[in-house]
């Protein structure tokens, strides 16, 4: 039983290295960063350090597909998640969590007065009830998705979070919540291409603070 749980631990900690070793390769081949997208792209993502806080910014373009545009316009809203996550490394296992932060979007049509609404808030919204949230309101569809795509001045952690030393890194995600939709769409947007945004990148934040 030693020699198995040995091997294990041996197969990890290896696992762990070589992982390391590709991050490590990324970065001095300039990539600065590792990123994954499906249906949109992220063009700047910033974080800076401001008083006890850690401040993240970020700019993203995609398109919506007639399909979740003729949703929005018969009145169903399309929900959208941001996460960023603070990351301590740690050579001998996998990465820590020491923070991590969601945005929740909602966008909706409001037929009546033929404006766009965006709520935005830090918990979870769903169509039963909006809780504490951020409204905003556009005359057309292209402002509304503007004010999803620019991230600006959102507080993602402590910066004594980051005060013990170390390397840390940053995971931000942004998607479509499909899971919000109602259950006979939900059935037809899985794996749907016309239903998938989604963009994750992950940078050294402990470069990206002392620049």
């Amino acid at each position: 039983m030693r020699a198995v749980t040995t091997g294990f631990i041996t197969r990890c900690c290896a696992s762990v290295w070589i992982s390391r070793l590709l991050l490590a390769w990324a970065l001095a081949c300039g990539l600065g960063a590792v990123a994954r997208a499906e249906g949109a792209a992220l063009s700047a993502l910033s974080v800076a350090r401001e008083g006890d806080e850690l401040i993240l910014s970020a700019r993203l373009d995609f398109a919506l597909s007639p399909v979740v545009e003729d949703a929005l316009h018969k009145g169903i809203p399309v929900h959208f998640v941001a996460e960023a996550e603070v990351l301590r490394e740690r050579w001998y296992w996998a990465d820590r969590s020491v923070a991590l932060a969601r945005r929740y979007l909602r966008l909706s049509y409001q037929p009546l007065t033929r404006r766009w609404r965006l709520n935005t808030s830090s918990e979870q919204l769903t169509n039963a009830g909006l809780g504490v949230s951020l409204t905003q309101s556009f005359d057309t569809l292209d402002e509304a998705l503007t004010a999803v795509q620019r991230i600006g001045r959102w507080r993602i952690a402590s910066a004594a979070d980051i005060d013990d030393g170390g390397r840390h890194l940053l995971r931000f995600r942004f998607r479509l919540d499909a899971s919000q939709l109602p259950r006979t769409l939900q059935i037809g947007s899985v794996g749907h291409s016309d239903w998938v945004i989604s963009v994750e990148r992950r940078i050294d934040l402990t470069q990206e603070l002392a620049q």
